[in-house]
C-alpha cells in the first residue's frame, strides 16, 4: 500500500512522511489513523490478524539473530539490543539510527505493516552507545534525593536513545535493595490477607548484591521519590489520564519499563536472582511501592524478576503478575520477561522449554525476550496456543497490550529515527546536566583527622600534587556496568573525562600534578607533595558475577590509601557501586574521604566539588556497614550500629547534612 511504501525509504525528511502519512489515511482502515481512538484502533487491528501474526508479536528477539528476512517471515514484535550488544564498535548514535531503520522497513513490508519496537538498556544514560552522555548510576542519583535531577535525567535520555533510533528503554530499576523501613501508611491497593507469615523475615540492606548500584536506595521512599526518571522518560502524563494507562507524549520520548517486579532488592543473602523470603503484606509494602508510582505516570512497561518469593519464581507468578500488578493495580501496558528467563525457569536450566513457555504466558508474561532461539519459542507458542494449554483469550491480551504501547508511543505515524536528534548526543548540555548530577551524589564521609582543621576543600595552587590510584584516570572504572559493554570494562571506553583529566583542569597553571597509580617510596623523596588525592574502588561488574561476600577495595587499594596517607595530606574517592570494608586504622589515616559512587563520564563534578566551587550535598542512600560479619543491617533497629548510618553526609565545614 502507498502509505506503507512511502515509510520505506530511509533518510527522508520525517515531517515530509507524516503529513503524507496523514494524507494517506483517509480512505485507509481504522488502525492506520491516527486520529480514532487508540482503543478502537487495537480492536481494528488485532481482528485482522493471523495466529502467526500474533504470536509473533510476542517475541522480541536479539539484534544479533534478527535480520529483516526473519522480521518478515516471522512477523516479529521487538528487536533489542542486550548490554554491549551494539552494529559495531564504537558505532554513533546515526550508525545505530541506520539499523533500527533497517528492521523497521522490514517490519513495514509483513503484510499489516505493524512496526517493530526496538528496546535497549539505557540504564543510566544511552550507555551502550559511543560518545553518549554517561549519568551516575542508581545509588548515586540515590545519594541526591532530587526528584527533580531524576526527571531531567530522564528527558536528556530519552533524547539520546531517540536519536538512536531505539523507542523503547528498559528503566528504570526500582528495586528497594533491602529495608526494614516500612513506611508511614499500607499503600491504598492493599490486600486485607497475607499470603505467607514466615518465622523471620530478612528485608534488610545486603550490598553483596550484585545488582546494588542498580538500586536507588535501601529506604523506599527515596525510591518512590526517584522514579519521576519515568515521566522524564515518558512525559508528564496530564490530570486525569486513565489509572495504569500507558503514556508517551511524542518522538522525543521512549517507552519505559519499570523493573524488576517484585523483590529482587531483597533476596536472601543479598544474591543475584534468589529467593526473596517475606510476607505479602511486607513484599506490598517494600517492594511493590515503587511500581504504584511508576504505574500512576502511565509507565509503558514492567519487566520480571528472575528472582522468586517465597521459593516461587516471579516469571511463572500468575498472582502477582495478574491477579496483582495487571487486575488490582490496574495496569494496562505489557509485561515483559527478563533475558532468557524462561530457561531459568526450568531444572537443569534450558530444559522442558515448552513448559516453561505456558507457564510464564498463562501466568501474564506478555512479551518474550528470547534473544537466540526464536524458532523453539515461536513454535511452541504455537503449539501451545492449538492445544489450547495457551488459551487465545491470553494471547489477544498479551497482543493488545503490546499493540496499545506501540500506539501510544506513536510508531505507526513516526516509525523512523529523527535524525534531527543526532545533535544532541554527548551535547554540551547533557553533560553539563550529568556533571551536576556526579556533584549532588558525592557524599563526604570525614574531612579532618581534626573536625577543626578540614582538609577539604583543596588547594588550587600548591607547588605540587600527587594524584594516585587504580580508579583516577580510568573512564571505564568510573564508569561502571552497563558501559559501552554489557559487564563495563577498563580505559578509554568512550567520550568523558577523568578524575585526573578533572584535577588537572581544576588547578592552577603553576601547579604541578604528579601522577601515579601505585606510588613507590621515591615519589615522596622530595617532600615537597602538599596533598594527595586517592581514587581506588571497584572494578566494572554486572548482576551475578558482582555477588561479593567479601566487599574489599579491589586491587589492593587500601594498600595504596594507606601508603601515601602515611607520607601526605591525603584525600581518599571511593568509586563503587556500594559500600566497601573501611578498616577503623585506614578510616583513622586518611584526611578526608569521599563515596563517588560510579559517576559516569564527567569526572569534573568531584573537582567541582574538592576544589569548593560547590558544597556537598549527598547523603548515604544506603547504610554503611563496619564489617560484612553485620551483614545484612538493620536500619531502625536496636542492633543498628553501623560505620555510617543511612543518610548520614557532611558538608565541607564538617556540619551533618539533614537527612
Amino acid at each position: 500500500m502507498l502509505v506503507q511504501v512511502q515509510w520505506f525509504f530511509i533518510g527522508k525528511n520525517p515531517t515530509k512522511m507524516a503529513g503524507e502519512l496523514e494524507q494517506g489515511m483517509e480512505n485507509s482502515c481504522i488502525y492506520k489513523n491516527r486520529n480514532e481512538p487508540v482503543e478502537a484502533r487495537i480492536k481494528d487491528l488485532i481482528s485482522r490478524m493471523t495466529v502467526e501474526e500474533k504470536i509473533g508479536q510476542m517475541a522480541q528477539i536479539g539484534r544479533s539473530v534478527a535480520t529483516p528476512s526473519v522480521i518478515r517471515k516471522f512477523f516479529i514484535g521487538s528487536v533489542l539490543s542486550g548490554g554491549g550488544s551494539v552494529p559495531f564498535e564504537k558505532a554513533l548514535s546515526s550508525d545505530w539510527a541506520d539499523m533500527v531503520d533497517g528492521y523497521q522497513k522490514a517490519a513495514f513490508e509483513t503484510r499489516l505493516g505493524i512496526p517493530i519496537i526496538y528496546g535497549i538498556d539505557a540504564v543510566h544514560g544511552n550507555n551502550n552507545v559511543y560518545g553518549a552522555t554517561i549519568f551516575p548510576h542508581n545509588i548515586g542519583l540515590g545519594a541526591t534525593r532530587d526528584a527533580d535531577l531524576a526527571y531531567r535525567i530522564g528527558v536528556a535520555t530519552a533524547l539520546e536513545v531517540r536519536a538512536s533510533g531505539v523507542h523503547y528503554d528498559f528503566a528504570p530499576c526500582v528495586a528497594v535493595s533491602g529495608s526494614s523501613f516500612l513506611g508511614e501508611t499500607p499503600l491504598d491497593y492493599h490486600f486485607a490477607f497475607n499470603l505467607f507469615q514466615f518465622g523471620y523475615t530478612d528485608v534488610a540492606r545486603d550490598p553483596r548484591w550484585g545488582r546494588t548500584y542498580e538500586s536507588y536506595s535501601e529506604d523506599v521512599d527515596i525510591v518512590r521519590k526517584m522514579t519521576s526518571i519515568v515521566s522524564g522518560l515518558q512525559g508528564q502524563p496530564p490530570k486525569g489520564h486513565p489509572k495504569g494507562y500507558p503514556f508517551v507524549t511524542g518522538r522525543n520520548k521512549v517507552a519505559a519499563c519499570a523493573k524488576h517486579f517484585v523483590g529482587d532488592g531483597g533476596t536472601h543473602k543479598g544474591i543475584n536472582e534468589g529467593n526473596t523470603l517475606m510476607s505479602y503484606e511486607d513484599l506490598e509494602k517494600i517492594h511493590m511501592a515503587p511500581y504504584l508510582d511508576c504505574i500512576s505516570q502511565g509507565v509503558c512497561t514492567v519487566m520480571a524478576s528472575y528472582s522468586s518469593w517465597n521459593g516461587d519464581k516471579m516469571h511463572s507468578h500468575k498472582f502477582l503478575l495478574t491477579q496483582v500488578l495487571k487486575d488490582k493495580l490496574e495496569f494496562k501496558g505489557f509485561v515483559i520477561s527478563d533475558w532468557k528467563a524462561l530457561e531459568r525457569l526450568s531444572d537443569p536450566y534450558g530444559s522442558n522449554y515448552r513448559a516453561s513457555i505456558s507457564s510464564a504466558v498463562n501466568a501474564g508474561v506478555d512479551m518474550i525476550m528470547v534473544p537466540y532461539k526464536y524458532e523453539v519459542f515461536l513454535a511452541d507458542l504455537m503449539s501451545l496456543v492449538e492445544s489450547g494449554e495457551i488459551p487465545m483469550a491470553r494471547v489477544d491480551d498479551a497482543v493488545e497490550r503490546i499493540l496499545r504501547v506501540k500506539f501510544v508511543a506513536g510508531l505507526f505515524e513516526y516509525p523512523i529515527a529523527d535524525r534531527s536528534l543526532l545533535d544532541t548526543v554527548g551535547c554540551k548540555l547533557h553533560r553539563e546536566l550529568a556533571r551536576e548530577a556526579v556533584r549532588k551524589s558525592l557524599v563526604l564521609l570525614k574531612n579532618g583527622k581534626d573536625p577543626k582543621k578540614p582538609l577539604l576543600p583543596l588547594d588550587r595552587n600548591p607547588r605540587k600534587i600527587l594524584v594516585a590510584g587504580t580508579h583516577a584516570d580510568d573512564l571505564g572504572y568510573q564508569c561502571g556496568g552497563w558501559t559501552i559493554t554489557w559487564a563495563g570494562t577498563s580505559g578509554r571506553t568512550t567520550i568523558g573525562t577523568t578524575i585526573l583529566d578533572a584535577v588537572k583542569e581544576a588547578v592552577g597553571d603553576k601547579t604541578e600534578v604528579v601522577f601515579e597509580q601505585n606510588p613507590s617510596p621515591d615519589t615522596f623523596a622530595g617532600q615537597d607533595i602538599s596533598y594527595a588525592i586517592v581514587a581506588v574502588g571497584e572494578p566494572p561488574y554486572v548482576e551475578g558475577g558482582g555477588d561479593d561476600s567479601n566487599l574489599i577495595i579491589s586491587f589492593r587499594g587500601s594498600e595504596i590509601i594507606s601508603s601515601v596517607a602515611d607520607r601526605v595530606p591525603t584525600l581518599a574517592i571511593l568509586i563503587s557501586g556500594r559500600p566497601l570494608v573501611i578498616e577503623p586504622s585506614l578510616l583513622e589515616k586518611v584526611d578526608a574521604l569521599v563515596a563517588a559512587w560510579l559517576p559516569g563520564s564527567e569526572g569534573c563534578g568531584i573537582t567541582d566539588v574538592i576544589f569548593g566551587d560547590y558544597e556537598f550535598q549527598g547523603r548515604l542512600p544506603i547504610t554503611w556497614f563496619k564489617s560484612v560479619d553485620q551483614l545484612p543491617v538493620r536500619h531502625g533497629e536496636n542492633s543498628y550500629d553501623p560505620l555510617f548510618p543511612l543518610g548520614f553526609g557532611l558538608t565541607s565545614k564538617n556540619m551533618k547534612l539533614s537527612n
